[in-house]
């Protein structure tokens, strides 16, 4: 069997599966709807329980303290100073000359306006004013 056939097989399994269900659902809930509650057996009452003595607990044992133990005093290691890392300097970057007269601006040749022509001027006919046929009001008896 190919791809297609399995899914569609297990789609068509499916679907029968929800029908039955949805059947069976339906009958249960008819069943519900037609037959009357059966009365509840009357059960005897609870028992009632006995309280129980609460038991005597003795008082905590007192615990000693521990004495604090005594630690040496130890000496602070000594850091050896590590000779400090040779950088090489920064070049020196020249300072460059500044200009002392602005350049001027070149100057833009000024083009001529184009000068569209008037476009014609349209003329359309009058609009027809539209009838309204409306029924008159009839006549109650």
């Amino acid at each position: 069997m190919d791809m297609v056939s399995k899914n569609s097989m297990s789609s068509l399994l499916f679907l029968m599966a929800l029908l039955l269900s949805c059947s069976s659902m339906n009958s249960a809930a008819r069943y519900l709807e037609e037959y009357p509650e059966l009365p509840k057996p009357e059960l005897p009452p609870h028992p009632a329980l006995l309280e129980l003595p609460k038991p005597e607990i003795p008082p905590h044992a007192e615990v000693p303290e521990l004495p604090k133990p005594e630690l040496p005093e130890l000496p602070h290691p000594e850091v050896p100073e590590l000779p400090k890392p040779v950088l090489p300097e920064h070049p020196v970057v020249p300072e460059l000359p500044k200009p002392e007269a602005e350049l001027p601006h070149p100057a833009v040749p000024e083009e001529p306006k184009a000068e569209l022509s008037p476009l014609p001027k349209v003329e359309l006919p009058p609009l027809p004013k539209p009838e309204f046929h409306f029924p008159g009001p009839e006549a109650k008896p």
